[in-house]
């Protein structure tokens, strides 16, 4: 039996203990997100997961409906305005996360990964070199190498690197690493948003 196989299983099983745990804590955290400002606790984005597939990705929403298209874009900096009163706890404690629990269940994500990207940004999957691209040859994670090595503060091309390292290096030892390393972050409350405009990394040809 391969990793990929163990690691799925333990995807599985984790999510679906972790579901059933915590229903009653997730249902009140959708009510106040609703409550705290108008439209749904779920906010859904299309993102790109294993093989470079599209996905729907679940997450509470921390922002006012219709943000995206405002300000900044998809991404939110440190202090934004169109973060909500409940989503800016949400973000600082990570619960905005908790959603991708279904993701990982249906098999769109794992624990442990790189994070899935836009469907258009940093660009499309066709537009990413070889090299790049072996960072979706492994489930993506709501969290992941990246994270644990400056979260959002690590630009897009220093994220490639560590998401195709991980991809390239996959293995029981070193995602218990990368959980560790994550939990640490989330109990002393470690950076979880963009320090500045977010920047694509410079194109590599498919030959590179």
């Amino acid at each position: 039996m391969t990793y990929k196989t163990v690691k799925r299983i333990i995807d599985i099983a984790g999510s679906a203990a972790l579901l059933a745990a915590g229903a009653v804590p997730l249902a009140a955290t959708a009510a106040l997100v609703r409550l705290d400002s108008p439209g749904p606790a779920i906010f859904r984005q299309t993102r790109l997961g294993l093989d470079g597939k599209p996905f729907t990705m679940y997450k509470f929403r921390s922002m006012r409906v219709g943000a995206e298209h405002t300000g900044s874009g998809v991404y939110s900096m440190r202090g934004d305005p169109r973060v909500t009163r409940v989503g800016a706890i949400l973000r600082r404690t990570s619960v905005d996360e908790l959603p991708q629990l279904v993701n990982i269940l249906k098999g769109d994500m794992s624990f442990i990964g790189p994070r899935p990207v836009l469907t258009y940004h940093p660009w499309p999957y066709e537009e990413y070199s070889q090299e790049q691209k072996k960072r979706f040859t492994v489930r993506p994670g709501v969290t992941g190498w990246a994270q644990v090595n400056g979260r959002k503060t690590a630009m897009w091309d220093e994220r490639l690197k560590y998401d195709v390292e991980y991809a390239e290096h996959l293995s029981l030892r070193f995602d218990l690493k990368i959980l560790a390393r994550t939990v640490r972050e989330v109990l002393s409350a470690g950076d979880n948003e963009n320090e500045g405009e977010t920047v694509a990394p410079q194109r590599i040809t498919q030959d590179a």
